[in-house]
């Protein structure tokens, strides 16, 4: 029979704890892998998509969603509930082209820290 000080005892218990901790992790790295897989299997449609989403407030939106090949619906998306306004038709929406987007300029902190320094 092997008799262990209670360093190695430890130690042991130590090592025993982290093979069990990574093999949890990689567990739950898998199984969440393969819900992933499963709803993504579930949830896929063809029909419908959502074109623009603008946020009025903290949880209030307003979309324009395509359903099937050209029919565009405006919807407003609250807390609890969904209300549709109108219906609009390809050649009320506005084509985004990609360079007609406008870039986000970096701003300089320094300039924006001096302009508040000088409003006090």
């Amino acid at each position: 029979m092997l008799f262990l000080s209670s360093a190695g005892e430890s130690f042991l218990q130590l090592i025993f704890v982290l093979i069990v901790f990574v093999g949890v992790l990689a567990v739950t790295y898998y199984v969440t892998k393969w819900i992933a897989g499963y709803q993504k299997t579930q949830c896929f449609n063809k029909n419908l998509e959502i074109i623009e989403a603008i946020k009025i407030s903290s949880n209030k939106y307003v979309q324009i969603i395509r359903a099937g090949q050209d029919r565009y619906f405006l919807i407003a998306i609250g807390k609890d509930e969904v209300v549709p306004l109108g219906e609009i038709s390809s050649d009320q929406l506005k084509e985004i082209e990609e360079g007609e987007a406008t870039p986000i300029t970096p701003v300089d902190f320094k300039s924006v820290l001096d302009k508040f320094s000088k409003k006090k």
